[in-house]
């Protein structure tokens, strides 16, 4: 066999091509993809404000949470796919066993986490936009339902 989470394998050299085609990455660079379409319609028109009234509000029924929470999650799970891309990266070069435990095993529990938060987060704006009036929302009604079409998707992806 492998060894111990791959460790025998540990120290070949590194090939892009077999490095893009493993399914861990492929499905990082979705997650990533995803995550990065979810807060930027957030960021870019999840906010509006009404002709009379110049203040900006969340277009998910004017809830801030709502958005801040999409936000969030966005950001955070983009920045740990990168992180998580790197040591995709590296993994082959550590020989200690130990350490590649805690590394799978970190990816795991993390995984296992943030599919939950997507799910909370596909659950929590589904449901804000269920209640928001259609004289609310204007043009920014196809960025509101990508963010949460791409919530959705990102429980699978993770």
């Amino acid at each position: 066999g492998g060894g111990a989470y791959g460790a025998a394998k540990a120290g070949g050299a590194f090939d892009l091509i077999r490095f893009v085609q493993q399914p861990q990455v492929l499905a990082r660079i979705v997650s990533a993809i995803f995550a990065l379409i979810v807060f930027a319609c957030l960021v870019g028109d999840g906010y509006i404000s009404l002709p009379e009234d110049s203040r900006l509000f969340c277009v998910f029924n004017r809830n801030e949470d709502a958005c801040r929470y999409g936000i969030g999650i966005g950001v955070l799970a983009f920045l740990a796919c990168i992180f998580f891309f790197m040591v995709d990266v590296y993994f082959p070069q550590i020989s200690n066993t130990t350490d590649r435990k805690y590394l799978v095993l970190a990816d795991l529990g993390f995984s296992g986490l943030w599919t939950f938060l997507w799910f909370v987060g596909f659950c929590f704006l589904t449901n804000q936009w269920s209640w928001t009036r259609a004289e609310d929302v204007y043009i920014v009604a196809d960025s509101a339902r990508a963010a949460i079409t791409f919530s959705f998707f990102s429980i699978f992806s993770w």
